[in-house]
């Protein structure tokens, strides 16, 4: 708007000077956006000596990166640093007292870009659910369909979208959101469990991990498996649109609370999300993030795998304190995109959610890696 507005100003000055007036400078084109670490600059941090590091974080990072170290020797590094983690790797599952001195002994920090960085949060919810139906558990959680599939034309060309093959042969988009409430799927995918509330399954699938808990204690705990390719479209941002919140009063706790209070429009607004997120069953001690380890609870965090390597430590100094300290980039998010953006994990539970729905916080953040890493890149 600012932008047009200055135009018609700039053309309005000439209409009435005529044509003696000078044509507005041509204004230079920005920057390109870097596209990885290395392009976005990394330079020295500060000592690791210098760093608020307690042991009890050192110990949860160095279990977390013991963990993660199998992917990451195995994984393509798409930040362009491409460390040698080896010598960390082999050192950390045997490494005994004072984790602190671990990190010291194998590590450089390192700051990418402007080291300026964005919190938010994340937990794995526990909603009311079953594995077999019955009264009052209605709502089906799904594994995948069989008939989800990416577009056949597209083969040798990357990744397709996804979509079916509908009753004509042709291939078209998958089924959204409202067909899939309405019994699309009936028969069509497996029923890996049935929730109790649909409000309470929505932001399940928003986190794309959670438990099921039954009035019995039983505890089904489901990961993420796919998705329907259709569109995701924020809920916050719908309601804003409708006049219910203002920009920024849109809490998670705000928008559950007016979709349990307006059943009749709940329905609608959450169908206005076309996406659908499918799972399975996890039977490890946690939800599975992208590395394909479990995230731990104030020790993993989701990055940008472009800038940050899946599986390094990162050093996290928050305006919201609760946030600082050592974490271990394990997970990825559709929302985390950047150099310095993350999206800290809480665990499960009352507590979890609570910090996890509040956290929206500027920080500063270090990555660290293995020793000599930023010297090879500055030659």
């Amino acid at each position: 708007m600012v932008k047009w507005a200055r135009r018609i100003a700039i053309l309005s000055g000439v209409a009435a000077l005529g044509a003696c007036a000078a044509p507005p400078p041509e204004e230079a084109p920005p920057p390109p956006e870097p596209t990885n670490a290395v392009e976005a600059g990394l330079s020295p941090g500060p000592a690791m000596s210098t760093l608020p590091l307690t042991p009890e974080d050192a110990e949860a990072a160095r279990l977390s990166f013991v963990e993660s170290c199998p992917k990451l020797l195995g994984r393509n590094d798409n930040s362009g640093i491409e460390a040698y983690w080896t010598p960390a790797c082999e050192a950390a599952p045997l490494w005994g007292s004072d984790p602190v001195g671990f990190f010291d002994a194998f590590f450089e920090t390192a700051q990418i870009g402007s080291g300026e960085a964005f919190l938010t949060g994340y937990f794995e919810p526990q909603i009311d659910g079953v594995r077999e139906k019955r009264d009052g558990y209605d709502v089906a959680v799904y594994g995948m369909p069989d008939d989800l599939i990416r577009d056949p034309e597209y083969a040798g060309e990357g990744r397709g979208p996804l979509g079916r093959v509908d009753e004509t042969g042709a291939f078209v988009p998958y089924y959204e959101r409202a067909e899939i409430v309405a019994g699309a799927l009936d028969g069509k995918a497996p029923v890996i469990g049935w929730a109790k509330d649909p409000v309470d399954f929505f932001f399940l699938q928003i986190q794309g991990s959670g438990q099921l808990i039954g009035p019995d204690g039983d505890v089904l705990r489901i990961g993420y498996a796919g998705q329907n390719g259709r569109e995701y479209v924020a809920i916050g941002r719908t309601l804003r649109e409708r006049g219910v919140f203002a920009p920024g009063e849109a809490t998670m706790q705000g928008i559950v609370e007016w979709l349990h209070a307006n059943p009749d429009e709940a329905d609608e607004v959450m169908n206005g999300n076309k996406s659908w997120v499918f799972f399975k069953e996890l039977t490890g001690d946690g939800p599975l993030g992208a590395l394909g380890v479990p995230v731990r609870a104030h020790a993993s965090v989701a990055a940008d795998p472009k800038f940050i390597p899946l599986g390094a430590p990162v050093f996290i100094d928050a305006a919201h304190d609760v946030a600082d300290g050592l974490w271990i980039a394990q997970d990825t998010g559709g929302a985390i995109k950047g150099a310095n953006r993350f999206d800290t994990f809480w665990g499960a539970g009352a507590e979890a959610k609570t910090i996890a729905g509040g956290m929206s916080s500027d920080a500063s953040a270090l990555v660290f890696l293995p020793k000599g890493t930023l010297a090879r890149l500055a030659q």
